[in-house]
């Protein structure tokens, strides 16, 4: 019997937070695309069994770079990446990042921020308060992604691989169970679906 789609995900991944019109706040949840410059193809490459399914062959760097994401929170406490996947020009992780575990609040104004798209609530009632709060969870994802990309960068520049990041990534909010689902289940299968990613040119 076929697991509702709905249910696939519930115990796995927890909304840190939907409490978005509360005073009540602990983390935030986030689905986060990093693409190398120009989209080269440095993490490795997705070939097929003989059996039509598809599976990603991890380069030297790309290998680094699953260790280096399975160890996120080895250096940054309040962050947890519970599922990633890693494609030959770009990574898709969920990141979840506790509120009660960054060192300090981080200013709005965090020039550190290098985010775009879909970033601020799309609610316009949201309390003030909430969304300076989103703007903190913000600021300590760039935070982890930072430091993510320049290891990611001195692992490269060491061993001698040419290597550059696109200078920015996407992250969107995961605002509820049914959008983590959708998001993980995208993430689960982006491997198999290889042929039709928008990233595949």
């Amino acid at each position: 019997m076929k697991t509702p789609r709905n249910l696939l995900y519930n115990n796995l991944y927890r909304i840190p937070t939907a409490r978005m019109n509360s005073q009540e706040y602990d983390g935030g949840a986030y689905f986060v695309t990093i693409c190398t410059k120009k989209r080269a193809y440095h993490f490795g490459e997705i070939k097929s069994d003989i059996h039509g399914t598809k599976c990603m062959i991890l380069s030297d760097i790309g290998r680094h770079t699953n260790d280096q994401i399975r160890n996120i929170s080895t250096h940054c406490p309040y962050a947890n990446v519970p599922l990633w996947v890693i494609m030959p020009n770009h990574i898709h992780m969920i990141v979840l990042i506790d509120g009660n575990m960054t060192p300090h609040p981080k200013r709005t104004s965090n020039p550190a921020v290098e985010t775009f798209h879909e970033t601020s609530p799309k609610n316009h009632e949201t309390a003030p308060e909430a969304m300076e709060y989103v703007t903190q969870m913000q600021s300590w994802l760039s935070v982890v992604i930072r430091l993510f990309k320049s290891s990611i960068t001195q692992f490269a520049r060491i061993s001698n691989i040419p290597f550059a990041w696109q200078s920015r990534f996407h992250d969107h909010i995961i605002r509820d169970t049914d959008d983590m689902n959708r998001i993980a289940d995208y993430i689960s299968h982006n491997v198999q679906r290889w042929d039709d990613d928008c990233f595949n040119a």
